[in-house]
């Protein structure tokens, strides 16, 4: 499972991140996730679960995943297709002269944190 491997490098990015911006407390994290990226989702959100917790900065934040689908374009027909139902052949033309548009992505999307306290005046 390599999951846990792909969230804490995205708990270090976001700890550099923080520091970058004076952050302490991240409250949320979206993650857009391609479809054919090898990334399993709900092992990736137990993983973020168990991580998370163990991080100051992370710890109760929420994970939000955001699928990509996968797209393949055929250069012989010239036509997208859904990547996952046809794979390498295109269904169009039968042609297997084709290549990944999207769904291969793994990105850090947004991360909220809590609004700033008012000074009291």
């Amino acid at each position: 499972m390599h999951e846990l491997g792909v969230v804490f490098h995205v708990i270090d990015s976001l700890k550099k991140v923080a520091e970058e911006n004076g952050v302490t407390r991240i409250d949320r994290v979206t993650l857009q996730l391609g479809e054919v990226s090898s990334v399993i989702p709900h092992y990736l959100t137990d993983c973020w679960k168990w991580a998370s917790a163990k991080h100051e900065l992370t710890a109760g934040a929420e994970l939000v995943i955001e699928p990509i689908p996968a797209v393949t374009w055929c250069r012989d027909c010239e036509k997208e297709y859904a990547t996952v139902q046809y794979g390498r052949t295109c269904p169009y033309c039968g042609g297997g002269n084709t290549y990944l548009l999207q769904g291969n992505e793994f990105l850090i999307k947004e991360i909220e944190v809590p609004e700033p306290e008012e000074p009291n005046g």
